[in-house]
């Protein structure tokens, strides 16, 4: 990870759901299986959720930031509903849970944000057509001209 991304908004609240995470986990029962089992998901998910910002931030193309944005939407969407069944799963401390929510909530604001700052200009034709800036088909034949970007020296 570069020092630009430590200090990144996106980062630092994912940083801090990664913290709160880890306290409120530590509640679960040690001998429910089941919150222990969710417990490791969760972690999961906020690391990959940290592993991704850094992936898409190293990289220029607009296709490979999307696909991590992809996959960090996804994370932080199972974060918030993995609390919904804390409660009938035996986690008396269920109530805490809201600070997560409330957390994901704010990553999510800026998580809008960050990704409306992809160049979308910085591109190479995705095949598949999921990761495209708006307008481009998965057939789109690229003129030499649009990869002029591969030369920049200007960051991601």
């Amino acid at each position: 990870m570069n020092e630009h991304t430590n200090h990144l908004a996106i980062y630092k609240k994912a940083k801090e759901i990664d913290k709160t995470l880890r306290i409120i986990t530590d509640l679960f029962p040690e001998e429910n299986d089941y919150l222990q089992s969710l417990k490791s998901n969760l972690l999961e998910d906020i690391m990959v959720i940290q592993a991704k910002i850094c992936g898409a931030e190293a990289v220029k193309l607009y296709d490979l930031k999307m696909e991590n944005a992809a996959i960090i939407r996804k994370a932080a969407r199972d974060i918030m509903v993995s609390g919904n069944s804390l409660e009938m799963f035996g986690f008396s401390d269920a109530k805490y849970y809201k600070i997560i929510r409330t957390l994901v909530e704010d990553f999510r604001l800026l998580f809008i944000d960050w990704v409306a700052g992809f160049n979308p200009k910085h591109y190479i034709v995705d095949d598949w057509g999921l990761f495209n800036p708006p307008g481009i088909s998965p057939d789109y034949i690229q003129r030499d001209d649009e990869l002029n970007f591969l030369d920049e020296d200007d960051e991601n």
